[in-house]
């Protein structure tokens, strides 16, 4: 998820809305606000049963609550209604995919499940890393990053949704989690889209992704 971006100099006279959404405690308050239901939800269904994947929402959530009280203050952010919309129904649809889930049935190997979900894991733990204190929900101008994961696709954190998305409906198939889970790789493929379409009005994020041509998996698309 590239949702860092360049720091050029601002737009000649930005409006009020703009402004008042790039105060530094407003938009580490509202990214603070976005992300406590997540830990909410998930603490509550952690308490009635175990499950690791349940687990590894909730570290990540409180994971994310510590960068965005520290994260670096947005330089542009959209004021898209449209973009606003499709920043959250994606954000929150993992919590929808928890509520209304079956159980399901496995449809490939055991042994092709176990070693993906630890590779999708590893891969999005490398691209919080990378990304740092330029985590947002919605496409914001924050500062272009380049580093790991980013040296070699543009949206990694996206990457490692699918592999675990897919592996997901692979390994617990039925008709209304296939549904659940394709709406959310589409969903997720759109919002990468909306970033990419705000954040190239700029030069440089245009030479970013002159220089890194891969969205999602590298020598592939």
């Amino acid at each position: 998820m590239n949702q860092e971006a360049c720091a050029p100099s601002l737009p000649a006279g930005p409006r009020p809305i703009v402004r008042w959404l790039t105060t530094p405690w407003v938009d580490r308050t509202l990214g603070i606000v976005a992300l406590i239901p997540f830990a909410y939800l998930i603490a509550v269904q952690f308490q009635r049963h175990f499950k690791p994947v349940e687990s590894f929402y909730l570290v990540e959530t409180l994971f994310l609550i510590g960068i965005v009280v520290f994260r670096r203050p947005a330089e542009r952010v959209s004021t898209n209604p449209l973009y606003w919309l499709l920043a959250f129904v994606t954000s929150y649809w993992g919590l929808l995919t928890l509520s209304v889930e079956q159980p399901g049935h496995a449809i490939v190997s055991i042994w092709v499940v176990v070693p993906v979900l630890p590779i999708s894991a590893v891969l999005l733990i490398w691209a919080r890393l990378s990304l740092g204190r330029n985590f947002g929900l919605v496409p914001a101008q924050r500062q272009i990053v380049e580093r790991g994961a980013y040296r070699w696709m543009r949206h990694p954190i996206y990457t490692a949704y699918f592999l675990a998305t897919v592996i997901s409906a692979l390994g617990s198939y039925t008709p209304r989690n296939l549904l659940v889970y394709s709406l959310g790789v589409v969903l997720q493929v759109f919002r990468s889209l909306a970033e990419e379409q705000f954040l190239s009005t700029d030069p440089t994020y245009l030479a970013y992704m002159q220089r890194v041509p891969w969205r999602w998996v590298p020598g592939v698309i």
